[in-house]
């Protein structure tokens, strides 16, 4: 192993150790010390700044660590609904917003989990065969179907979020109280804006709704 490599490893070794505040550590603590190091090293300056590119250095990052959020939630929420058979993939996010709701017309439900409709429709689908959803006809419009809850689904919902409580705990990391609260202010006030868009401008292109933030800032 060549010297140099011995020596940033010590000094690596020495960083960590003094940033622990002489709490017991472990290897695995320095693997991960290690990695979260790499990690906040990966800014999207490095690969603009290759490209010669102009951007939003602090908007894109955000948009990094939320997709990324999204793929590690994603992958929580799978592994915790793997004792409910009857609920895979987006299915959990539509029993759960569904159960504040007597009922909903299938659009309604689709449109508050922000999905295209026919993504929409073959989850609802799945749903109904899996007996946690029940059909039934518009009293006010006949070209539409109601779906409410069933006995089953409310079981299964009960169930599924004792297991979805954990993984929203192991989400959260190891972010004190105040610090859960500032992002929950923060992610509020961006669902409600893009729910907004979502909403009202679904349709216009990325470069319209940017010229209308900046119209309104």
């Amino acid at each position: 192993m060549e010297l140099n490599l011995i020596i940033d490893i010590l000094t690596e070794v020495d960083t960590f150790q003094k940033s622990q505040s002489n709490t017991q550590t472990s290897l695995e603590d320095f693997r991960l010390y290690l990695n979260e190091k790499a990690y906040e090293n990966e800014t999207p300056r490095n690969l603009t700044g290759k490209f010669d590119l102009e951007v939003f250095d602090l908007e894109n990052e955000i948009a990094k660590q939320v997709i990324m959020l999204g793929r590690y939630s994603k992958h929580l929420i799978k592994k915790s609904l793997e004792n409910h058979p009857d609920l895979i993939n987006e299915d959990f996010t539509y029993l759960f917003r569904l159960m504040d709701y007597p009922s909903l017309t299938k659009m309604q439900l689709i449109e508050k989990n922000a999905h295209e409709k026919q993504s929409g429709i073959e989850i609802i689908k799945r749903l109904v065969r899996n007996g946690l959803f029940v059909e039934s006809p518009d009293a006010e419009d006949k070209r539409s179907t109601r779906i409410s809850v069933t006995e089953k689904g409310k079981k299964v919902f009960q169930e599924s979020m004792k297991d979805i409580t954990v993984a929203s705990k192991i989400m959260c990391g190891k972010l004190d109280e105040y610090e859960k609260e500032n992002l929950l202010d923060s992610l509020k006030k961006l669902n409600t804006f893009h729910q907004t868009l979502y909403t009202n401008l679904r349709n216009e292109s990325p470069s319209i709704l940017l010229k209308l933030i900046n119209n309104e800032a």
